[in-house]
């Protein structure tokens, strides 16, 4: 790889003295060992050689690695998330949480004071959260599968969306001489995350796509086309029900000739 390329990356990280997987980005593995989250969207990462904040070593089995390679890199504290640090576990108040609107229970992820921790003891009158990343004094191990490199204008528009918002494939991408236009589907369009990704996607296609006139297409059919879409849906709904009745009274109309013969 070269810096500047655009890689599509798949990955699992392992907790080496558990032997326990911790994250990984692939569904099926999830599911396989009892980590799958129903609420994350399970994706390739889309990295930037270059300019990733992947940790050193991991970015560069990335830059040293080729398309179809499944890399393994160990790493220990140092080099990874760090030792633990006594002093990031800090006691809280009920009175404090609850201005936060926090109930206090032992495994919950809470965010206080601008940091992410999760909380280990709740004892009458106050709370212990520890601000140390969860794999903080572990040596973890990630294995890493180089699924592609975008080299088409088209494939490094997505994979830039991808790479900010995520569902490039919901997108209608056009890449024609000196323009690229971005047709944003349904649910963006009212998306904030979306309006906050929208500046870093034009910056990094300007930067690894091209100097190009970028255009954003957003449509909002007119209330009666709305109304006649519905109104078909409706016609359709009502039609299945009435097939769906018949066939019900047919059924049940040889069911009680049978039954009589």
């Amino acid at each position: 790889m070269k810096e500047g390329d655009i890689v599509r990356v798949d990955y699992e990280v392992w907790i080496k003295d558990t032997d326990e997987l911790y994250d990984t980005t692939m569904e099926e593995v999830a599911k396989e060992h009892g980590i799958y989250d129903p609420s994350k969207k399970y994706r390739s990462l889309v990295v930037i050689v270059g300019e990733s904040d992947l940790l050193d070593d991991v970015e560069n089995a990335i830059k040293n690695g080729n398309v179809g390679d499944e890399i393994e890199v160990e790493l220990p504290p140092e080099k990874a998330y760090g030792p633990r640090d006594p002093k990031l576990i800090r006691v809280h108040s009920y009175r404090e949480l609850a201005r936060l609107d926090i109930e206090p229970e032992v495994g919950k992820e809470v965010y206080i004071r601008g940091m992410m921790g999760k909380i280990i003891s709740v004892t009458p009158g106050r709370v212990l959260v520890d601000y140390n990343h969860p794999l903080a004094g572990k040596t973890v191990k990630y294995k890493l599968y180089i699924r592609e490199v975008a080299e088409e204008p088209l494939a490094k528009v997505k994979a830039i969306i991808d790479m900010h918002y995520a569902d490039a494939e919901n997108f209608e991408i056009n890449v024609e001489e000196g323009e690229i236009t971005i047709k944003v589907e349904g649910k963006a369009k009212f998306d904030p995350n979306w309006a906050m990704a929208k500046p870093k996607i034009i910056r990094d296609l300007r930067k690894y796509v091209g100097n190009l006139t970028i255009r954003f297409v957003e449509e909002y059919p007119k209330r009666e086309e709305v109304e006649e879409e519905k109104s078909e849906e409706k016609g359709e709904e009502k039609e299945e029900k009435e097939e769906k009745s018949e066939s019900v009274s047919e059924d049940s109309t040889d069911t009680i000739e049978g039954a009589e013969e």
